[in-house]
């Protein structure tokens, strides 16, 4: 009910008011709305005693449920289309229930493989809770690279203010930045950063607080991306670097089937335009190759650069010559996203295909996306703050949400669909990120399980867009670690 009410609340322009049970209710009688609670941060696994001050929520009653949704399937219909919208609301729910079952039922995780990597990668923990080996030897390496006694390699201050003794001037110590300097610490680095990383989010802290049973059990927030994306409160279940998925083993006489749909949101682009040629071009399979073929001599990396550029709002630099030739080329993707980007720089709201509505001008930030760490950093320069910069940052953000926001429709959508198609079966949902689903099940089973994973992205498809040429190909694979997953 919350996820539904967020969602007509935004399709309104309402987009942040409160949207509990007890708000809907007293929306619906014309009361007083109260304000929601404060969202809970997860309790590691095995619980602990509550903090002192949480506030107690008293819980609303059956016949509030029951009104509360009455009155939302009311407002849904009432809507000029409401077949979409609809369709959302059953998906988002349907998310939130196969989130609540993931939490349940766990990620298999074998904590002796976890340690065995993090010695490997980390050396010996400190006996006194300071960084490990591998990083204390680092960090006097990097130190001494530069000239000096000591370096904290984990505080960026430190590392600016060294290169800067070396006589160079770097704007920040993001992983992309630090490629394009030429000093011998970078390499040193780069390879701290990812060490580091590892020890603060998967180290043998988060073994101790976030598995138990042989079981990772992450608390996931369906819809905790504005654009639907999810996120976790905890334990970074969205986040497993490639190399501790090597923790991720089945269990003996088991396997995991692990699905993604290869290149979503350009083709997710293809079919919300119905540019036509853009849909052709990735109906055989590699999108990037064919659009190469066809617009770019063949270039399939400068095809890539251009759609992504044209979908993130990377409309100038080294990008400009190869979006020249998509807008060319694919008039129609090109105007789709260029009218969602003036839109957004004059203020106003877009929706998604099914109806998600982008928050208002006043609540945007640069990462409202869900970006990484060490994703594209947001608009600077001098003019960073003016309006004029605002609005560009505005329209870059609606440009992506329009795409975005239906990806994550498409694959909620093959989420439910799969879950159903799985009853009857041993086969556990266990994971899910973005385009990416995982599947344990007895070795027996995934056949099957491979066979409901295509037909469960035919259907999605199918639901959103109907007979369109566009294909989202899934990419299947029966692992025994996730690890030997190839993507």
């Amino acid at each position: 009910m919350q996820l539904v009410e967020g969602l007509l609340l935004g399709y309104a322009g309402r987009w942040g008011e409160p949207r509990s049970v007890a708000a809907v209710v007293a929306r619906r009688d014309g009361r007083l709305v109260p304000a929601d609670p404060l969202a809970r941060v997860a309790d590691p696994p095995g619980g602990g005693q509550p903090a002192l001050f949480t506030p107690v929520v008293a819980e609303s009653s059956l016949r509030d449920v029951v009104d509360g949704y009455a009155d939302q399937v009311a407002r849904l219909a009432a809507l000029p289309e409401p077949g979409r919208l609809r369709l959302l609301a059953a998906a988002e729910s349907a998310g939130a229930l196969v989130a609540a079952e993931m939490g349940y039922e766990g990620l298999p995780w074998r904590v002796e493989v976890h340690r065995g990597l993090l010695a490997d990668m980390l050396g010996a923990p400190s006996l006194v809770g300071g960084p490990p080996a591998r990083l204390v030897e680092l960090s006097a390496r990097i130190a001494a690279v530069f000239g000096l006694r000591a370096l904290r390699p984990e505080r960026p201050a430190e590392v600016l203010r060294a290169f800067a003794l070396a006589g160079i001037t770097v704007p920040s110590t993001r992983s992309w930045v630090l490629r394009g300097v030429d000093h011998p610490a970078v390499p040193l680095l780069l390879d701290f950063k990812e060490r580091y990383r590892i020890w603060t989010a998967h180290g043998w802290s988060w073994i101790d607080a976030w598995v138990r049973g042989g079981r990772f059990r992450p608390e996931y927030v369906p819809g905790g991306v504005v654009s639907g994306r999810w996120a976790t409160r905890g334990g970074g279940a969205l986040q497993i670097p490639r190399v501790i998925r090597r923790a991720v083993v089945a269990d003996p006489g088991w396997k995991l089937v692990v699905a993604d749909a290869g290149q979503l949101e350009p083709r997710i682009l293809a079919a919300i335009s119905g540019d036509q040629r853009l849909a052709a071009a990735g109906a055989a399979g590699d999108l990037y190759a064919a659009l190469a073929t066809e617009a770019f001599g063949g270039d399939r990396a400068k095809a890539k650069v251009a759609l992504l550029g044209a979908m993130y709002g990377q409309t100038g630099g080294a990008a400009l010559p190869a979006l020249a030739v998509l807008r060319r080329s694919y008039p129609v993707a090109w105007e789709f996203v260029e009218a969602a980007a003036r839109t957004g720089e004059a203020g106003g709201l877009v929706r998604s295909w099914l109806g998600r509505t982008c928050p208002p001008a006043a609540a945007d930030a640069p990462d409202l996306l869900g970006s990484g760490p060490d994703g594209p950093a947001s608009p600077g320069g001098p003019d960073s703050n003016s309006a004029t910069a605002r609005s560009r940052a505005r329209g870059r953000f609606t440009r992506n949400f329009v795409v975005q926001a239906t990806a994550a429709e498409w694959a909620l959508t093959l989420l439910a669909t799969l879950r159903t198609s799985l009853g009857g079966m041993q086969a556990r949902l266990v994971f899910f990120q973005h385009d990416e689903v995982v599947v344990h099940c007895p070795a027996d089973e995934a056949p099957a399980v491979t066979a409901a994973i295509t037909a469960a992205g035919r259907q999605a498809s199918q639901l959103l867009f109907g007979a369109t040429r566009v294909r989202f190909p899934t990419h299947t694979q029966v692992v025994d670690c996730y690890a030997d997953a190839t993507h």
